[in-house]
């Protein structure tokens, strides 16, 4: 803290410790400068973006392309696709695309992409819609993190409530039955 200099007189201080004088705050009144190595300041900035820049999480939008007349094993494949891209946390498009008199059929295809919605809404929220882009439907689902949070306890109390309704020991009445067939023959 040397107080109130003039540019002048920080540059010969900056000179004389052999460092650099930054302006770490222009806007202030009057404003701040810092007397050191500008250099290590630049190096130090740059190590803290890079940091900041892995941390964060990149999310990708996968698409899932269906017809209206999707058969039932194919419809599970889908389903078990988005589910795993879901579960990386990527956003999910799911296009539906119709071809020649399949136009007529947009009920029955909003119908679908509902039971697409509903099918993933323990993982997923609807980010956009359905809607009509020219000859196909399009509706992006987002990774929900409560719902999952949601259904991961729900699971979990299904588990254990299945435990505490399980016979105590069923492997003693098993292991008595043959002895008593020994004794009858």
């Amino acid at each position: 803290m040397l107080g109130v200099l003039s540019v002048a007189e920080g540059i010969v201080k900056a000179q004389e410790a052999g460092l650099d004088l930054v302006e770490v705050s222009p806007n202030a009144e009057p404003p701040v400068c810092k007397i050191l190595d500008y250099g290590k300041l630049k190096y130090e900035l740059q190590k803290k973006a890079s940091e900041a820049k892995k941390k964060q999480k990149t999310v990708d939008v996968k698409e899932i392309k269906v017809r209206p007349g999707i058969e039932e094993h194919d419809y599970g494949v889908k389903i078990k696709a988005a589910r795993k891209f879901l579960g990386k946390e990527d956003k999910v498009k799911v296009t539906l695309r119709f071809r020649g008199r399949e136009m007529a059929y947009k009920d029955t295809a909003a119908k679908l992409l509902d039971r697409i919605r509903d099918d993933l809404a323990d993982l997923s929220k609807v980010e956009f819609e359905p809607k009509m882009e020219g000859r196909q439907m399009i509706m992006i689902l987002a990774y929900d993190k409560t719902a999952a949070e949601r259904v991961a306890r729900e699971k979990a109390e299904a588990e254990k409530e299945a435990l505490r309704n399980t016979p105590a020991e069923p492997e003693a009445e098993e292991a008595s039955a043959p002895e008593d067939a020994k004794d009858a023959g």
